[in-house]
Parts: C-alpha cells; structure tokens; sequence
C-alpha cells in the first residue's frame, strides 16, 4: 500500500492495518514449533557417546597443577569408577572420550597414569564400553598440524597409548578452531588412521554446517570438506551447539537442519549428534537458557523425523560433558531420549 494512499484511511483503518501488521507474523511465530517431542525411544540404539573429564586418566601432575588434588582419590577410587560406570550403562551412553588435551609442544599426549588408564578399562570393559581418548588442541597453539614433525609426533604419541592400553578402542580427535578446507587436518588424518593399528577407531569432534545465523567460518564445514573428513575417520560427533543465538526456536530450527544435513553428508561413517549440557553462562558464545538438552533432543528429533527411515550411519547423541550433568539433565534425557 503506498504511503500516501495509507495516511489517507481513517485513524481506525490504519490501526487496524498496523495490527495485522504486528500481528500476524507474531502469531506465526508463536505458532512456529521446529522440534518434535519423543517419549518412546525410538531414536535411541543404545549406542551413545559422551565427553568425560580429564580426571579420568591424569596423572598425578596434573591434579596438582590444576589445584585438583582433593579429588584424585575420587577418580581412582575402583568403586567410585564402577558407580560412574553404572550411571552410563543406564542412560545407554557407551562411547567415552576421556580429556586428553592438550598436547605438549612437541605433539606428544600429555602424560596419563597408566594404573589409573587400567583401572577405568576394567571399571568400563570392553564388551560394553568403547573408551577413546579425546586428544588434540588449539590450532597452530598446541595444535601446529601444519608442521609435519609435530604430526609425526602426535601419531607416535597416539598409537604409543594404545600399544600401552590395548583394551582402549581408538582415539578422539578434537582440533578447535577448525577452518572448512583444512588440508593440514585431512593429511593428519591420513596419517593417523592406518598408524592406530587394527580394530582401533579413529573419531573425529566434527563441525556443523554454515549458517547466516552464525557467521564465524572457523566452526563450520562445508558439505564437500565435511565429505572429505568422514571419508578419512570411523565415527564422526557433530558438535551442534555453540551458535550465540539467543532465540529457542531459532536455534531448534537451525539443529533440525544440521541433523539432516550431516547425516547425509557423513554416510557411510557413524555420526554422533552433538547435544550441550554445559553452562558457561556469560560466555558469547553460548547461552545455556536456549543451548540445552531440554531444547535440542526435540530438534534432533525433528531431524530424524524428516527421513522415512532412520538413515543407516545415525549412531545416537553425544552429550557435552559428563561433568556439567546433573540429576535434571539426566532426567531430561532419560524423559525425552532413552529407551525403556
């Protein structure tokens, strides 16, 4: 409607024009519902993975230089270990990534206590646990990957771990930040994977798709370089959270769209769906009010929705991280995600 022709309509037309205005779209909006709601467990296969604290493998001098060693007799303690086993094996988390990061300077894993490596393995055995090591670091920091030495190194230092503990069953890479069309992360990769040895895994922290809601290209992949990287590990977890947004249902939007999409872009390899736990409240990059469990196990659900079928290479969720659960977290997962 042209300005002049608006202003010409009496007062009460306008205000009425202007409401519907208003109005409308608010209502769609309010309407807009991008997750689904799931309380049969039918996307749960029991097969899922979390990220667990360092605590688990240090050794004694870590505790001491992160002022943690009030609780290094927690975490060895055999019967403390069995309790955490227990509380996994219930809400079907099977997939451990232990911290192992960062790197020392030259590429080499920090040191682990190895009766306490043994100790977590038998408290989590293999026939029902697959513990990978989460390793890595801060690119070009801790992380030089575009130095061939320190790449060198590192996959020495990892098929080193394994040798040491072979009941562990791969590694967990995670490299932050992460440009799409890394090469340096592709030829890493190339490396490692056939230097791990028989029957370990090679798993690699993935990044989501881009998105105009978040324009920070360090965080996500591309479909071609995302191709690139399934292509060259064994289980892929997409890390979909830490997007900034302030907005619920735009941010349920957005993992309904990643769901889809990094599942199409990853098959063959097992995909992981990344969901965050974590507070870290004030931080730009995450609010926890709209980054949640509670609001994105019904995204993701959205997601899988959208496929006639469950697509072959959907492995489960990944939570992020053990040690920010609390008992309402795990009532959230356990309402909207397990199956009974």
């Amino acid at each position: 409607m042209a300005r002049s022709k608006f202003l010409s309509l009496p007062s009460r037309r306008r205000m009425v024009v202007l409401a519907g205005i208003v109005v409308v779209p608010l209502t769609a909006y309010l309407a807009w519902s991008p997750g689904t709601i799931v309380t049969d467990g039918r996307h749960d296969l029991g097969h899922n993975g979390i990220w667990m604290s360092h605590a688990y493998l240090g050794d004694d001098a870590w505790f001491s230089r992160n002022n943690k060693a009030g609780i290094r007799a927690t975490y060895r303690d055999p019967a403390f270990l069995s309790q955490r086993a227990d509380r996994l094996r219930r809400n079907h988390l099977t997939d451990l990534f232990p911290h192992l990061c960062p790197t020392k300077s030259d590429g080499s894993l920090p040191d682990v206590d190895d009766a306490q490596v043994e100790r977590l393995l038998d408290a989590f055995p293999a026939a029902e646990f697959r513990v990978l090591p989460w390793v890595g670091g801060v690119l070009h920091d801790s992380a030089p990957i575009e130095q061939s030495a320190w790449r060198h190194s590192f996959v020495r230092s990892c098929r080193a771990l394994l040798d040491a503990h072979p009941r562990l069953a791969g590694i967990h890479v995670n490299i932050e930040p992460l440009p799409s069309g890394n090469a340096d992360f592709l030829l890493l990769l190339e490396e490692l994977r056939p230097a791990l040895g028989p029957g370990k895994m090679l798993s690699v922290a993935a990044y989501p798709p881009p998105t105009v809601f978040h324009r920070f290209p360090d965080v996500h992949w591309h479909e071609a370089y995302f191709r690139q990287v399934a292509a060259r590990c064994d289980q892929l977890a997409v890390m979909l959270y830490d997007t900034a947004l302030h907005d619920r249902r735009l941010y349920q939007s957005i993992v309904r769209s990643w769901a889809r999409d990094v599942l199409d872009w990853s098959a063959p390899t097992p995909v992981l769906l990344g969901v965050p736990a974590y507070e870290d409240a004030g931080a730009g990059y995450h609010d926890p009010t709209v980054e949640n469990i509670a609001l994105s196990l019904p995204a993701i659900h959205a997601g899988l929705e959208s496929f006639s079928a469950l697509p072959a290479n959907y492995q489960g969720v990944a939570i992020y991280s053990e040690w920010e659960m609390s008992d309402a977290k795990w009532r959230d997962l356990g309402r909207q995600f397990l199956r009974k």
